[in-house]
């Protein structure tokens, strides 16, 4: 299983989930979550997953993040622990 990729991002990605950071008021308390958890370099599927915190949904496929929901939004792919 991959781990997920924290260097070398995508240009665009990495934009995307700037922006996203921004607009969807992720605090940085829950970046903070994101962090620590990234440290313990998790194992995620090769497809869709998405990652549950208390304030917001982290959302990748495969070695990538590619989104960050708000509370309410509906994710898709395989739930991490």
């Amino acid at each position: 299983m991959p781990r997920i990729r924290r260097h070398n991002l995508p240009p665009r990605l990495l934009d995307h989930l700037l922006d996203r950071v921004s607009s969807r008021n992720i605090s940085s308390a829950q970046l903070g979550l994101l962090a620590d958890w990234l440290r313990a370099e998790p194992e995620v599927p090769t497809g869709k997953w998405f990652k549950k915190f208390p304030g917001m949904t982290v959302c990748g496929e495969g070695e990538l993040i590619k989104t960050f929901l708000q509370l309410g939004q509906t994710a898709t792919g395989e739930e991490l622990n």
